[in-house]
C-alpha cells in the first residue's frame, strides 16, 4: 500500500493485542502492512522482547520481507530481529527439533536420531527416487501386503498419501496410531451420511431427481467391478424415482479396511524409518516430529511457547500447523489472518476450512489436544472478528467483476449455493485514483496468435491507460502479465511471441527433464549402458543425420570414429556427475538447464544407492511425468510476463490477460486417480483392488465409486483460483478462449467476442527478449558434501602403471582403474550380494579375492552403511556424507573396509581423506571399541592399513574446496 498511514480497520488490528483474533484480509488490503506494524508494536512494549512473538509467515522471502518491514517501525535492528522468531512452519520445526529433539523418534517406536546432520530434503524429484528404492525393498520384505501393490500402478503414490496423513495430523506408531489417529482413517459416518441427505434432496420442490442420482447415471459405466457389485438399479433406485434408496449410504460407507489400514501402516512406519536411516526427513516429517515432540513433552511445551502468535496466510494452513499453533501458544493472544477467497493450495494440504470454520476448529482441536493432558490452558471464549476492505491495488470496477468468479459454475453441473458464498463475501473498496477500467473477453481457434495481437493493440493505446504515481500513462509490454491455469499454455505462447521478437518472459515450472540437455544425457546413458538404439538414434540425429543414414548406421553398427572415441571416453569415467559434465561440455551446454540437470543428477545419484540403469529409470520418468522445476527469468527491459496463477499469488499487473480459458484446460480435466485416497469424512479407501477369486483382476472398488460421487469435485478452489487471477489486475482484465470457451467464460458477465489474429513483427529497440533462467535453491540446512569433493581428481588422470598408461577417474565408490566404470560397480554389487545372501558365485578373480576375504572375517558385518559427518567450517555448518562399503565389527575392535578394484596404489593419500571421513563418524559410534580403517585391494588381493587426518585438516579440506567454488 502507498498510504503511511493505517486506515480505521488496519489501526484496530494493530491496536488489538490481546484475545484471540481472526482477520479477513482480502486481496490488496495491505495485510503485510498491518501485521508489520502489529508486531513492531508489540515487541516495543514493555516486559516484551522478539523472542517472545512468534510471526509465522509461509514463504522464506515473505519472512525477511516482514523483517525488512519491522525494522522502520520499532526499536530494534535487523542484527538483533535476526534470530527472532519470524519464519516459516518448517524452519521452525526445524530449529525445535535440532535443538530438543534427538530421540523424538523413539516416541513412535523408531530406533534412530534427529541430529544437526539430519537434512531436508526439498527435491521431490530427489525423494521420490528415495521413496522407489524404499518401496522395492519394502515389497520384497512384506508378501502379506502383494495384492495391494498389485493393485497400485505406481507405488511412489503411495509418498502423496503419507504426507497428505502427516499433514492432516495422522501419525504411526510401532504398533498402532498415535494418538488414535485410526479415527481419521475410519472416516466419520454421521458427517458423510449428511452430506449425502443433503445431496440426495429433489430439486424443483420433489418434481426432479436429486443432484446424487443423477450423478450415479453413470454408475459402472466404464468400470470393471466384481461380479457381486450391486447393479445400477439397487444404487440409484427403480425407475421413476427421485433419491437414491437412504440404505445406500451405510452400505457404501460400511466396509472392511482393516488390511488396507495395515498395509498404510506398514508403509507409513517403515518409510520413516528408512528416512531416519538415510538421514534426511522432508518438509511433512519435519512437522510431524515436532507435534509428536510437543505433545509428550510437557515441559519442553511450556519452554518454548509464546506471548504471542501471529500467523500469516492462515488460509493456506494446514490441520497439523493449526494443531501447532494452538502446542506453540502460551497465551490466548493469537492473531490468524488470511483470505478464504485465495485459498488455492489443497494440493499442498492446505485446509481452507481452518479459517471459514476457525472457531468450531479451535474448540475441536484444543478438545483433541486436551484429551489426556491439559496442553491447551486459555480459554477460547470470546474471538475478535476484523475485516479489511479498502483496496489499495484495483480498480472499483475490478473488485466488483471479481466476486462473479466465487458463484460462477465451473461445469455444466456444477451447482453453486450462491446464497451461502454471498453471505461469506466481504465486499472490498477501492482506493485507486482512476476508474478506467477495460474487462473484455476475445476468442478465436489460433489463440496463441489472439492473445499476441490484443497485446499488441493494448501497448501504446490511450484507451488502455494505467496508473503510475496517480497519474495515467499508456501501457508498456512490462505492465502486462499473461496467466494461464496450467503451464503448457504458457510455454506455447512463449515460442510463438519469440517467432515475432515479441517481448516475453516466462516465470513458473518447466519441465527440466525435456529440455534438450536432458534428452542427450540420457541418450549417452543408454549406449554405455548398452541400449545402443534407442541411446544412437537420438545422438546421430542430433549430429544431423537424416533418418534413412540413421537406420542405415544403427543395422551396420558403423558408427562415426569420433562418436566412437567420445563413447570410450565416457566409459573411462567413473562418476555420473563425471558423464554429465563431459556430455554437457561436448555440446556446449553450459547454462542454467545443465546446471541444475547436474546438481538435481547428483542429488539423486549421491543420496540414494542408485545404479547408472536406476539413473537412466529416473530422467526417463521425469520425462513422463514432466518433473516440473521452478524458472526464475529475470524479466527483460519492457517483457510481457507469462505465469501460471499459483505462481502469481500475491503478485499484482497493471493489466491482466487471463488466457487458456478453454473447456479441460481451467478447470483441467484431471482428478486424483491414485489406487489408494484418502478424503474427509470417508476416511482411507481403495479405488482398484486385486481379486483373485478364479479369475485374478483389479478391479474398480464400486463402494469408492459411489462415496466420491458425494464428495465435492473441487469446483470450490477452481473458483477462488479465477478470483485471485482476476484480482492481480490494478487497471484491467482480458479474458481470452479458443474453440472451446470453458464454462466461466461462458457465464461471467462479459460479452465473448471474435478476434481475428494480426501479429506484426516487433523489433522495437527498448524492449528485449528474456530466456528462460533456471536458479538452483540454497537448501535449508548444512551444506552438503561427499568425501570425494575433498579429494585431487588429478591423481586419477594419466596414471602408469604395470599394465601400461591408461586414464583413471574415481567412481562412486572411490575406485581408481583402468577397466571402467561398469567394473568397479559390478564388483561392488558383488561384494554387497555375497556379505548379504552368501550363496553368490565370483566370475572373476577380483570377486574370488573378495570371497575369500568375508570368508576369513569373524565378526558381524554391515555392508554399505551410510554415514553423516558433520562439521564447523568458517563458521557454518556442513556435512560429508558417504557410504561405507564394509563395517567388521568385533568385541574390542571395528574395521572400516573399502573395496577398491585399482590395479596400482597411486591414489592411497586421496583415499586416505575418504576414509578419514569414515573413521570419525564410526568412532563416534563406537566410543568403548578401537576403530580402524583399511582398503582392501581386490586386484592384489591385499589390505593396507590407513591412518586417518584429525577433524581439523578435514575441516581445512573442505574450507579449500569452498574456496575454488
Amino acid at each position: 500500500m502507498t498510504d503511511l498511514n493505517p486506515n480505521d480497520r488496519q489501526q484496530k488490528l494493530i491496536d488489538s493485542k490481546q484475545g484471540i483474533h481472526v482477520v479477513d484480509a482480502g486481496a490488496g488490503t495491505g495485510k503485510t502492512f498491518t501485521v508489520t506494524r502489529r508486531y513492531a508494536e508489540i515487541v516495543d512494549r514493555d516486559n516484551v522482547e522478539p523472542e517472545d512473538v512468534l510471526l509465522v509467515t509461509f514463504t522464506t522471502n515473505a519472512a525477511t520481507e516482514m523483517k525488512d518491514r519491522i525494522v522502520t517501525h520499532c526499536d530494534y535492528g535487523m542484527r538483533e530481529l535476526s534470530d527472532a522468531p519470524i519464519q516459516t512452519f518448517h524452519s521452525l520445526c526445524r530449529d525445535i527439533l535440532m535443538e530438543h529433539g534427538f530421540k523424538t523418534p523413539t516416541l513412535l517406536g523408531i530406533d534412530d536420531r534427529i541430529t544437526g546432520s539430519t537434512r531436508v530434503i526439498e527435491d521431490e524429484n530427489v525423494e521420490k527416487a528415495q521413496f522407489r528404492e524404499f518401496i522395492r525393498r519394502f515389497s520384497d520384505d512384506h508378501p502379506e501386503h502383494n495384492d495391494f501393490f498389485r493393485a497400485v500402478e505406481e507405488p511412489v503414490e503411495l509418498l502423496g498419501l503419507l504426507n497428505q496423513l502427516a499433514a492432516k495430523g495422522v501419525f504411526p506408531t510401532v504398533d498402532d496410531w498415535y494418538r488414535n489417529g485410526e479415527r481419521y482413517l475410519d472416516g466419520d459416518f454421521e458427517v458423510f451420511e449428511e452430506v449425502f441427505d443433503e445431496l440426495n434432496q429433489p430439486r424443483n420442490n420433489g418434481s426432479k431427481q436429486s443432484t446424487l442420482r443423477s450423478k450415479l447415471g453413470r454408475y459402472g459405466d466404464d468400470k470393471c467391478y466384481v461380479s457381486d457389485a450391486p447393479d445400477k438399479e439397487e444404487i440409484r433406485g427403480g425407475w421413476g424415482e427421485k433419491q437414491v434408496p437412504p440404505e445406500v449410504a451405510e452400505i457404501v460407507f460400511d466396509e472392511q479396511r482393516e488390511d488396507l489400514k495395515n498395509f498404510v501402516h506398514d508403509v507409513y512406519h517403515e518409510y520413516l524409518e528408512f528416512a531416519l536411516s538415510r538421514n534426511y526427513l522432508n518438509f511433512g516429517f519435519l512437522q510431524l516430529f515436532a507435534f509428536v515432540l510437543l505433545c509428550d513433552n510437557h515441559q519442553l511445551r511450556d519452554e518454548v511457547a509464546f506471548e504471542y502468535v501471529m500467523i500469516d496466510e492462515f488460509q493456506d494452513s494446514s490441520e497439523i500447523q493449526f494443531k501447532l499453533s494452538l502446542l506453540l501458544a502460551d497465551t490466548n493472544n493469537i492473531c490468524v489472518v488470511g483470505d478464504w477467497k485465495q485459498s488455492i493450495y489443497s494440493f499442498q494440504y492446505a485446509a481452507v476450512e481452518n479459517i471459514t470454520e476457525f472457531e468450531s476448529r479451535l474448540d475441536r482441536f484444543v478438545d483433541e489436544l486436551n484429551e489426556d493432558h491439559k496442553r491447551v490452558s486459555w480459554a477460547t471464549g470470546s474471538i475478535t472478528e476484523i475485516k479489511l476492505v479498502e483496496n489499495y491495488r484495483s480498480t472499483q470496477a475490478i473488485l466488483d467483476f471479481s466476486e462473479h468468479s466465487l458463484v460462477t459454475p465451473a461445469a455444466s453441473n456444477d451447482d453453486v449455493n450462491e446464497a451461502v458464498v454471498q453471505d461469506r463475501i466481504t465486499s472490498l473498496s477501492s482506493n485507486a485514483s482512476h476508474e478506467n477500467s477495460h474487462i473484455e473477453a476475445i476468442q478465436h481457434e489460433d489463440e496463441h496468435q489472439t492473445v499476441l495481437t490484443k497485446i499488441q493493440d493494448i501497448v501504446g493505446n490511450e484507451a488502455y491507460q494505467v496508473e503510475e504515481d496517480g497519474e495515467l500513462r499508456l501501457p508498456e509490454y512490462g505492465d502486462i502479465a499473461v496467466l494461464t491455469r496450467t503451464r503448457d499454455f504458457g510455454r506455447e505462447l512463449l515460442s510463438v511471441a519469440e517467432e515475432y521478437g515479441l517481448p516475453m518472459t516466462y516465470e513458473g515450472g518447466i519441465e527440466l527433464f525435456r529440455s534438450d540437455p536432458a534428452k542427450l544425457l540420457l541418450a549417452w546413458l543408454r549406449i554405455l549402458e548398452s541400449d545402443s538404439k534407442r541411446g544412437w538414434a537420438v545422438v546421430l540425429e542430433e549430429a544431423g543425420y537424416t533418418l534413412d543414414e540413421i537406420k542405415h548406421v544403427l543395422d551396420t553398427k558403423e558408427y562415426p570414429d569420433s562418436m566412437q572415441t567420445f563413447e570410450s571416453d565416457l566409459q573411462s569415467l567413473e562418476t555420473v556427475g563425471g558423464v554429465a559434465q563431459r556430455v554437457f561440455s561436448q555440446y556446449d551446454y553450459d547454462g542454467a538447464y545443465a546446471d541444475v540437470l547436474l546438481t538435481t543428477i547428483q542429488s539423486v545419484h549421491s543420496e540414494t544407492i542408485s545404479t547408472r540403469g536406476d539413473l537412466i529409470r529416473f530422467i526417463e520418468r521425469g520425462i513422463e511425468d514432466g518433473s516440473v522445476h521452478e524458472v526464475h527469468a529475470s524479466a527483460g527491459m519492457n517483457s510481457v510476463t507469462v505465469q501460471t496463477i499459483h505462481a502469481v499469488k500475491g503478485l499484482e499487473h497493471s493489466i491482466v490477460v487471463l488466457a487458456n480459458m478453454n473447456a479441460r484446460r481451467f478447470p483441467p480435466s484431471s482428478g486424483n486417480n491414485n489406487a489408494i485416497i484418502f478424503d474427509d469424512p470417508i476416511g482411507l479407501r481403495q479405488r482398484k483392488v486385486y481379486d483373485d477369486n478364479g479369475y485374478p483382476h483389479i478391479h474398480d472398488n464400486w463402494r469408492t465409486d459411489v462415496l466420491r460421487k458425494c464428495l465435492p469435485r473441487g469446483y470450490d478452489e477452481e473458483r477462488r483460483l479465477l478470483y485471485v487471477a482476476m484480482t492481480r489486475a490494478e487497471t484491467h482484465l482480458v479474458f481470452t478462449a479458443g474453440e472451446t470457451p470453458n464454462t466461466f467464460i461462458e457465464e461471467l458477465p462479459v460479452n465473448l467476442e471474435e478476434l481475428e489474429p494480426d501479429v506484426h513483427e516487433d523489433r522495437i529497440s527498448e524492449t528485449e527478449q528474456t530466456h528462460l533462467q533456471i536458479s538452483v535453491p540454497t537448501p535449508e540446512g548444512p551444506v552438503g558434501h561427499s568425501p570425494h569433493t575433498l579429494m585431487n581428481d588429478d591423481v586419477f588422470e594419466d596414471v602408469d602403471n604395470a599394465n601400461g598408461n591408461v586414464n583413471m577417474n574415481v567412481n562412486g565408490n572411490g575406485n581408481m582403474n583402468g577397466r571402467g566404470m561398469t567394473f568397479g560397480t559390478q564388483t561392488h554389487e558383488f561384494a554387497e550380494r555375497y556379505i548379504l545372501e552368501g550363496d553368490v558365485d565370483p566370475s572373476n578373480d577380483d570377486e574370488r579375492h573378495i570371497q575369500s576375504f568375508v570368508d576369513s572375517l569373524d565378526g558381524k558385518l554391515r555392508v554399505e552403511e551410510d554415514v553423516y559427518l558433520p562439521l564447523t567450517v568458517d563458521g557454518k555448518q556442513i556435512n560429508i556424507s558417504g557410504i561405507v562399503d564394509l563395517v567388521h565389527i568385533r568385541h574390542n575392535t571395528v574395521e572400516i573396509i573399502d573395496f577398491k578394484t585399482d590395479l596400482g596404489q597411486h591414489a592411497e593419500d586421496e583415499y586416505q581423506k575418504q576414509l578419514s571421513v569414515y573413521y570419525h563418524v564410526l568412532n563416534e559410534w563406537f566410543p568403548d571399541r578401537e576403530v580402524t580403517t583399511q582398503i582392501f585391494y581386490t586386484y592384489q588381493r591385499r589390505c593396507v592399513d590407513i591412518d586417518p587426518l584429525p577433524l581439523s585438516t578435514l575441516a581445512k579440506l573442505v574450507s579449500d574446496v569452498q574456496e575454488k567454488k
